[in-house]
């Protein structure tokens, strides 16, 4: 299979990350990256640099003040009196909030769901270099490539149209479904296994019929991101029964998660998409240090195999999937399954 990879994503290596109260190292760091990718070469996947593209598309799927905030806001943030190094929101508006305030450390408030997302000056050279390998899967998939592999970094499936949440700056899956809807594919399937709800993908495509959003996570009432992904979210409007969540408790196993994936899948099958985008979190197995589930290196192998019986053409896009000696081997396990 075709791995599309970027080094521009170094230039972010956030700082700031507060659990429970605490500063703690960033588990979204680039060594994630430097396994996966390792692990992809001596399994003898084909690697390939992406290739910078216009990312005219993002406008489509971000609002122009948030772009221009991730693109230029650590330059206003930095000129502060004792600025630290990265934008951490101190402030959010509170739900009786009326206005979109000018001031950086009121716009950091708007734009950054919580301190899991740091902005520093490499993070938007990192984020776009992450848009660059999605449409570069795209033109992959466009050219009749029936699985390739983009390895994201920072991931994307949190980030809604107009703020960063959760490790996530830019969209990745939704920019690159929406490329693929502006050449011409008529239906977009985007299935999420991450252990987290992509809730910023459900939120971009919440009200619309053409692109159906699938996500297999843990059970949101006691785990991040809390606010979506329950059972009852289904879409609105003309995206009504376009949306499905499938939460799991914490606890499940590889049947729980693989039988939830086959659910998904009929649902897509269902809906006859043109391609199928997966957003491949591997966060639910058992040993990544921010999982719930009892997932196994076989379940990704399982998983895999219910995902690449689709017919059509299928991208994988990385999510998450954090420090763990097996973090590379899962990789492995699930681009074999997908592709045999």
């Amino acid at each position: 299979m075709k791995i599309v990879h970027s080094e521009g994503h170094r230039s972010h290596d956030p700082q700031m990350f507060i659990c429970n109260g605490r500063l703690e190292p960033s588990p979204e760091r680039p060594e994630r990256a430097d396994v996966l990718l390792a692990s992809a070469l001596a399994a003898g996947h084909e690697a390939l640099k992406a290739k910078p593209t216009d990312a005219s598309v993002l406008r489509r799927v971000h609002t122009a003040r948030y772009l221009d905030f991730l693109e230029n806001g650590i330059n206003e943030w930095l000129a502060l009196p004792q600025a630290g190094p990265e934008i951490v929101p101190t402030t959010h508006p509170n739900r009786f909030a009326s206005r979109y305030a000018s001031h950086i450390v009121a716009r950091a408030g708007f734009h950054l769901a919580g301190t899991a997302a740091p902005v520093g000056r490499g993070t938007w050279a990192a984020a776009r270099s992450s848009i660059d390998i999605a449409l570069n899967i795209g033109s992959l998939i466009a050219s009749g490539e029936r699985r390739a592999y983009g390895l994201c970094r920072p991931p994307g499936h949190h980030a809604c149209t107009d703020m960063a949440w959760g490790f996530c700056y830019l969209n990745n899956i939704a920019t690159l479904a929406e490329s693929l809807r502006m050449q011409g594919a008529e239906h977009i399937a985007i299935l999420d296994i991450d252990i987290h709800h992509g809730n910023g993908t459900q939120q971009i495509f919440y009200d619309r019929p053409d692109v159906m959003t699938v996500s297999v996570h843990a059970d949101p009432d006691k785990f991040p991101i809390f606010f979506s992904g329950y059972a009852d979210e289904v879409g609105s409007g003309a995206g009504a029964g376009f949306n499905l969540n499938l939460p799991l408790k914490p606890g499940s196993d590889d049947s729980a998660f693989v039988d939830a994936i086959s659910v998904g899948m009929r649902k897509v099958r269902d809906f006859g998409p043109d391609v199928l985008l997966v957003s491949l979190g591997l966060d639910a197995y058992r040993a990544d240090p921010l999982s719930v589930f009892e997932v196994s290196t076989d379940g990704f192998r399982r998983a895999a195999e219910t995902i690449g019986a689709f017919d059509g053409p299928v991208a994988l896009l990385q999510e998450g999937g954090y420090p763990c000696s097996e973090l590379g081997d899962n990789l492995v396990a699930f681009l074999a399954a997908v592709d045999d």
